[in-house]
């Protein structure tokens, strides 16, 4: 069995590839996710989409996806997975990846807003007045309360489809350091059992009136840690380094990290990881989460930009393969659906893709793994770890 030195493992966050058998268990409002099939609908809506890369390793063989056929010749082992857990969120999809089953899902609170007796604790404890408590996207609620912020020194509290407690602020006048203290009293508040939401996320802004304000990049996220051992924890005590780019660490809120390097866009975190790959020597894991694709694109209901970028990260996928070595190897896959085509705003319930290429990779058909954990398993195989029960690896299979 081929073992690897280095393994590149790839989130495209909240690219599903269709309907899995309990979709229909899962809501989009009052709609269920029976028929969201995430890349397949934003291929068709486009007339077609180009992935040459992505289709030379197996994509177009998981689902019917308009412009990607099916490869009997793919360059890459290839399958697709279904998620154990209760729910179809990032932080539930990324712990089932490494190893874990959420039995519990966190809480949401879309269609209400927050009580009033969290609210009422959040402004005690941090001094400032909370103003907002709705769902809404962070874009346009900077257009109707960011100047409202700035002018009384207030909070922007919102939500979404996720659980999530999203805070606001200009990061000039609120200050960036305090907004991630009134985010650390958040997560405190957060974590009673009746209002145990999986992340607290700081949105700091800047700008001077609503038609200039733009969200910065330090944005940070306050995740839940995980509740058990991770296949990352696993590698960090084994000494292996666990390079986790983008949003990755706050995922895990740091648990089984070695290195945090933030990105600003996909483009930035393909960039980060080409370039680890180009000039670092290392044992171990280097993992991205490429979050545009969810946030830019999947929520906000537009499948022309979700195909740009799919095509973007499907150019960079084959420079990063460009470079790799013979004793690398990539994984990609994803944590959630959230087709753009559908109703709502919500992630959607579907299976998600597994791609593995090396430099001297047959063609294999996984087929459908049935766990997220199936992909963690085979990252700890290959490093001589302890595997998690809830998945099977696959490492034989990538030979």
């Amino acid at each position: 069995m081929k073992k690897f030195k280095r393994v590149f493992a790839i989130v495209i966050d909240s690219v599903g590839c269709g309907t899995c058998k309990d979709s229909n268990k899962f809501f989009n409002g009052t709609t269920s996710d029976e028929g969201a099939n995430t890349i397949g609908h934003i291929a068709s809506s486009q007339g077609g989409i180009n992935l040459p890369t992505m289709g030379s390793l197996g994509y177009g063989n998981l689902t019917e996806i308009m412009g990607v056929p099916a490869n009997p010749n793919a360059l890459g082992a290839y399958g697709k997975a279904q998620e154990i857990s209760l729910g179809k969120d990032t932080l539930t999809g990324h712990l089932e990846i490494m190893g874990l089953n959420v039995t519990e899902p966190f809480k949401t609170f879309t269609e209400t807003g927050f009580p009033k007796e969290l609210i009422d604790e959040l402004e005690r404890q941090t001094g400032h007045k909370v103003i907002g408590n709705y769902s809404a996207s962070g874009t346009e609620i900077l257009k109707v309360l960011g100047e409202q912020q700035m002018r009384d020194n207030s909070m922007i509290v919102y939500t979404s489809s996720d659980s999530v407690l999203q805070i606001a602020a200009h990061e000039e006048t609120f200050g960036l350091e305090e907004l991630y203290r009134c985010c650390h009293i958040a997560r405190e508040i957060c974590m009673r059992p009746e209002w145990k939401v999986g992340r607290i996320i700081a949105r700091p802004f800047v700008g001077t009136c609503a038609d200039d304000f733009k969200r910065t990049p330090n944005r940070h996220d306050y995740a839940v840690s995980p509740f058990a051992p991770t296949i990352l924890d696993e590698l960090k005590e084994a000494g292996k380094s666990v390079i986790a780019l983008g949003k990755i660490s706050d995922i895990y809120n740091g648990a089984g990290c070695t290195e945090s390097i933030r990105q600003v866009s996909n483009q930035d975190g393909m960039n980060h990881m080409i370039d680890i790959a180009k000039n670092r020597d290392f044992e171990g894991l280097c993992y991205l989460n490429l979050v545009d694709f969810d946030a830019l694109y999947g929520h906000r209901r537009d499948p022309k930009g979700y195909a740009n970028a799919m095509v973007e990260f499907d150019s960079q996928l084959k420079d990063l393969m460009n470079v790799c070595n013979d004793d690398d190897l990539i994984m990609i896959t994803a944590d959630h659906g959230n087709d753009p085509t559908f109703v709502g705003t919500d992630h959607t319930r579907e299976y998600t893709p597994i791609l593995c290429w090396h430099k001297n990779i047959k063609s294999h058909d996984l087929g459908i793994r049935q766990s997220f954990a199936d992909f963690g398993n085979t990252i700890a195989e290959n490093f001589g770890l302890k595997e998690s029960v809830w998945g099977t690896s696959f490492l034989k299979d990538l030979d």
